[in-house]
This record gives C-alpha cells, structure tokens and sequence, in this order.
C-alpha cells in the first residue's frame, strides 16, 4: 500500500512539474550560443530573473560580454512609478562596469550612438498584455532600432497573464506610447508573438523588417491561469491587480482614483457618488476575461463629483473619442461591445497568424 502511494504521489509530483511553464529565459542552452562572443545589449527590468538569479548576473557568469542594459518604464528596479522618468545608471557586476541606459528618459528609442558596437540584443521583460501597458511600446523602438543599425534581436518570449482579445482597437490618429498601433486593448499575445505580429505585418517599418528570433516558452498553453511571480511594475502587486487593470486603468483617464498610494492599489475605485460628500471605496475583482464595460458604465452614472468624470487621458488609452461619447450618450454595454466586434474581427485575421502556442 505505501509503495502504491509512493508511486502516485511521484506521479502526481512528476506532472505537475512537468507541467510547469518554463520561461524562454530559462532555456540557457537555447539562447546562450547565440550570444557567444559577441558584444550584447539587454533590454531588462526588475522581472528579468531565472528562479533566483537575474538574468544580468547570469549572463555574466556565462561568460558573455554584456556590453550595455536598456530599461524600460518603472527602471531596472521596477520601483518608479508610472510616468517618472527614469535616469541613466551603471552596474559593477563582478569587477565589470555595466552602463544602465534608460528608455523611458532622454529617448524612448536606443539611439545610433548607444547601438553602436552591439552585435545582438536581447528583450526579456514580462508584459500583462494591454496595450497601454508601456512595454510593449519599448518593445517596437527596440525593434525600429535594430532595423535602423543592422542588429539582430532576440525575445525571450514570456506567458501573458491577460491572454485574451477585447476592447476598442486604437485608431491611428490616437497614437502615443500607451497605444503605438491598431490593436485592441488586450491583444492576446505572448510578447514573442507581439513581436512577431508587428515585425511580419511591417507595422515597425513600412519597409524593412527587424532580424527577429523568437526564444519560445514550454508547457505553456493559451488558456492557462498565470501567476506571476514578481510584480511587473509598482502598482501591480497581486494577481487580481493584473486582472482588473484591463478595465480599472480607464479610471486614470478621469477624477477617480484606482488607488495608487494605498496598500491595494487596482483592486478599488475611489470615487464621490450623487447625494455624498464621502469618498466611496468600491472593491473590484474581475474574473471573466473581459473588460467591465458594465462597471465603468455603473460608476459614470453614479458619480457626483467636484470635477468633470472624463479627463483627455480617457481617449488616450481607448485609442479613439467613440467610447467615451457612448458613455457620455447612455448606450449599453452592449451596444458598445457590437461597436467594437468589426474591428476585432480583422485583428483576429490577422493575429491568427502569429500564434505559437
């Protein structure tokens, strides 16, 4: 009898071991000959770690010359928060001096001058799959620099937390760094298949495409629950704070607060309803894989507040004027979704293509 529960306890153990997600960045053997004797850049931030060890300390252990390290928003340490700009730095990794250029600084795009002398970059950062989230924005001037210098790059491909399509697809016009290209607000891509998106349908370059490899995940599936971890950035400390900020981060663009500065931040709405002076903490926990049109709609209609609802923020991150009007004009969670189904319908057409897992 116990050596019967012995062998399914192992069993049990064995699979689920082997049905962990692996990182790309765990696959050494992958990538490291790829980047034997060259001088390479690593593009990074505080979630770049295999189990316990960053990846910069790996690598330079591995005896690879690591000649530079680009951070995006939020710096290597993750610990800025959203919109501070971050300065330039350097590292002294075992007795070698490692420069820290910063994207979300002076230039958002690695310039010819920092490029110059790089046989190869790396991107390892892990995204939660909105479009606003400014990673993947870092991402695409990553790449147009590797275009513009002749320098291949290679994506250490991640698991998307927010692995599924919804919202309104950005219209050109709106373009900025929380929304670089026409795509919903969650996209349903690994970052490895966003990258390959935007590289094979030229939308980095009308012309020429990036020297792209794609470093692929293992035992990683699409309709998986992720956990991450390590928070990607300050204010997404939990699993239900990565949940909910598909919707909740269209509450930066008006009068309320999400919650930043308090020790839930994303998991609530702080807002003044009609007939009180009282702010009124509301709890937020999404679980279906959607945006909550239907919560924005609710707290739109039952504010009361000192200032206008909307801010311009608010077109910004939906990527056109027509969701906010639809709001404003009392239309229906879903009229508003049937709004967005012909737009999403072409990106599936094309996103369809893209798809490693």
């Amino acid at each position: 009898m116990k050596k019967i529960f012995f062998c399914v306890l192992f069993f049990i153990c064995f699979h689920s071991l082997s049905a962990q997600i692996i990182n790309a960045d765990e696959r050494l053997d992958e990538y490291l000959p790829k980047l034997n004797n060259k001088n390479v850049a690593l593009v990074c931030n505080h979630t770049s770690v295999v189990k316990d060890k960053h990846l910069i300390n790996l690598l330079v252990e591995n005896k690879i010359n690591l000649s530079l390290v680009f951070t995006p928003e939020h710096g290597l340490t993750g610990l800025s928060e959203a919109g501070e700009l971050v300065g330039d730095s350097s590292l002294n990794i075992d007795g070698k001096k490692i420069k820290v250029v910063s994207l979300y600084g002076s230039n958002k795009k690695p310039s010819q001058q920092q490029m110059r002398g790089i046989d190869i970059v790396v991107f390892d950062i892990q995204d939660v799959g909105c479009r606003f989230y400014t990673y993947i924005s870092t991402l695409e001037y990553v790449m147009l620099a590797c275009i513009e210098n002749n320098v291949p790059l290679l994506v250490l491909d991640r698991p998307n937390p927010n692995n599924y399509v919804d919202g309104p697809v950005l219209q050109k016009e709106y373009k900025s760094f929380v929304g670089m290209q026409s795509i919903p607000v969650c996209y349903g891509l690994t970052i490895g298949e966003y990258a390959t998106m935007i590289n094979e349908e030229h939308w980095v370059d009308k012309e020429r495409k990036c020297d792209l490899q794609i470093v692929r995940l293992l035992n990683y599936e699409r309709d998986m629950e992720v956990s991450l971890p390590i928070p990607p950035s300050p204010n997404l400390r939990t699993d239900k704070a990565i949940r909910n900020y598909p919707t909740l981060c269209f509450f930066e663009g008006t009068s309320l607060s999400v919650g930043r500065g308090t020790n839930t931040p994303f998991e609530i709405v702080g807002y003044k309803p009609k007939r009180s002076k009282a702010i009124k903490w509301k709890q937020i926990d999404i679980t279906e894989k959607k945006i909550d049109v239907s919560l924005i709609i609710t707290i739109y209609r039952e504010y009361n507040g000192e200032k206008k609802f909307f801010n311009n923020f608010f077109d910004k991150l939906a990527g056109n004027s027509t969701f906010r009007k639809a709001i404003v004009n009392h239309k229906t969670e879903a009229e508003i979704r049937k709004s967005w189904q012909k737009d999403i319908e072409n990106y599936n057409s094309i996103r369809g293509k893209y798809l490693l897992y």
